[in-house]
């Protein structure tokens, strides 16, 4: 505002400035033209009437000079003076008309000049001097009117910049309120404000941060009750067994050992996954990685837990993709992830199912689909079933500490892949693991990413037979 205030008294000034200057000599210019009429009808300076150029000049209020050819004042009508000087009180020396000693022009202020033509020579000039300050009024008020539109700007500036500033500030200082109450233990603080563009995506990415947040304590609430149930029952199986068998009231059997052998598994099972959990979760820091075939891999992992799978009474079928099939992986990483895949689905298929394991590629992604055709998946559950420490309806059911699969995903994002599942068609449940292809030195760009290539070998082959 004092920048553009600033400008604007500067232009006015010069502006105006210019405009009176323009009419100071269009004044000069007329009062000329009257001196040449007055020369032309005398023929000469000697005789002539100046009468109507003092008219003018008095008309525009300044001091009148007439000069003549050689630069010597005259006085019109009475032949060359020696300096007299024609005013706007006439050559009576009155205040303000201009006369001095020795003929002597007294104004001091801005002036105006013009030649005198006659005939298209000059016969002298004129000199207008105007009083000092002429026009200032002009650029007091226009000065005023610009002092006056510069305080109502300024004021209307600092209200809108204040509105604007309220507008601005408001979600921002909500979010901070609400994340500190957060950060304080209320898990139930929401910035809930519905603000316009990028202050409106920031309120809700913390508001579904602040969901993530709870859900995430509500899962690790939940496993803290699941762990401690799973292990106190065993425990207390285990204690009771020991101190049976410490007091005498049961006979070491084959059938007895054989039970707490079994409990201490669980307990090892449960403590084994949580440890693969926090293991996983740091793999980003520890991946070795390689070149790796990852059909290679597959098939090594169908091969490594097919007792387990065998014993479940399941059927595996393998459908191997392009050979090789280049990635960039921790192969001990990637074959952890595909064990703990293929014993999911044996711990929660049925006796009979069937299991295929795949292996694709498109022109960025190497894929490993693991489908069964056991009971299937609540399709409210699929979204959830690799979530770090959940666990669904069957899980549980089962006995399953909801660890398993978030380790997969965990290892899988840490080669910067994706872990999803569907359901399968007809049945069953197909999980997806895709993972970046890494391509082979000189190969060109391969075909369409969006086909998917499926390369079968000539007949399914079922391991385990």
């Amino acid at each position: 505002m004092a920048l553009l205030t600033a400008a604007a008294l500067a232009g006015t000034g010069a502006g105006l400035s210019s405009a009176h200057q323009a009419d100071r000599q269009r004044a000069a210019s007329r009062v000329a033209a009257a001196a040449a009429d007055a020369y032309r009808a005398a023929d000469g300076w000697s005789s002539a009437d100046l009468s109507a150029a003092r008219s003018l000049a008095a008309g525009a209020g300044t001091v009148l000079t007439v000069r003549n050819g050689d630069g010597e004042a005259v006085t019109g009508g009475s032949g060359p003076g020696s300096g007299s000087n024609f005013g706007s009180e006439g050559d009576h020396g009155m205040p303000g008309a201009g006369n001095g000693h020795h003929g002597q022009m007294t104004g001091s202020g801005p002036s105006a000049n013009a030649p005198v033509i006659v005939d298209g020579r000059a016969v002298g000039s004129v000199r207008l001097v105007f009083p000092s300050g002429s026009g200032s009024a002009g650029l007091s008020v226009a000065w005023g009117w610009v002092a006056a539109a510069a305080a109502g700007a300024l004021v209307l500036a600092l209200a809108v910049s204040w509105f604007v500033t309220r507008r601005l500030t408001a979600p921002v200082v909500r979010v901070a309120a609400s994340a500190r109450a957060l950060a304080a233990g209320d898990r139930t603080a929401r910035a809930g404000i519905d603000a316009p563009g990028e202050l409106g995506d920031l309120t809700r990415a913390f508001d579904a941060m602040a969901d993530d947040v709870g859900r995430a304590e509500r899962a690790r609430h939940r496993l803290a009750a699941d762990v401690a149930h799973e292990l106190r029952t065993p425990l207390a199986s285990l204690q009771a067994g020991l101190e049976e068998l410490r007091d005498g009231y049961a006979e070491p059997s084959a059938e007895r050992l054989a039970g707490l052998h079994d409990q201490t598994l669980r307990l090892g099972r449960i403590i084994g996954d949580l440890g693969e959990l926090a293991e996983a979760e740091s793999a980003r820091l520890s991946l070795h990685l390689t070149e790796v075939d990852l059909t290679a891999l597959a098939v090594a992992a169908v091969a490594e837990r097919g007792a387990e799978l065998r014993t479940a009474g399941l059927t595996v079928l393998t459908v191997p993709g392009p050979a090789p099939l280049p990635i960039r992986a921790d192969a001990d990483r990637l074959h952890q992830a595909l064990g703990n895949l293929l014993s999911n689905t044996a711990r929660h298929c049925r006796p009979g199912d069937t299991v295929t394991v795949a292996t694709l590629a498109t022109a960025s992604e190497a894929l490993v689909e693991v489908t069964d055709t056991g009971p299937g998946i609540p399709s409210d559950e699929l979204p959830h079933v690799f979530d770090r420490l959940w666990r669904g309806t069957r899980a549980r059911a089962g006995g399953g500490s909801g660890i398993g699969l978030a380790v997969v995903r965990e290892l899988i994002t840490a080669h910067g892949g994706t872990a999803t599942a569907a359901a399968a068609p007809g049945g069953g449940t197909r999980m997806t693991l895709r993972l970046p292809r890494a391509a082979p030195q000189g190969a060109r760009p391969g075909p369409d990413p969006a086909a998917d290539v499926r390369v079968a070998s000539e007949a399914n082959t079922p391991w385990g037979i």
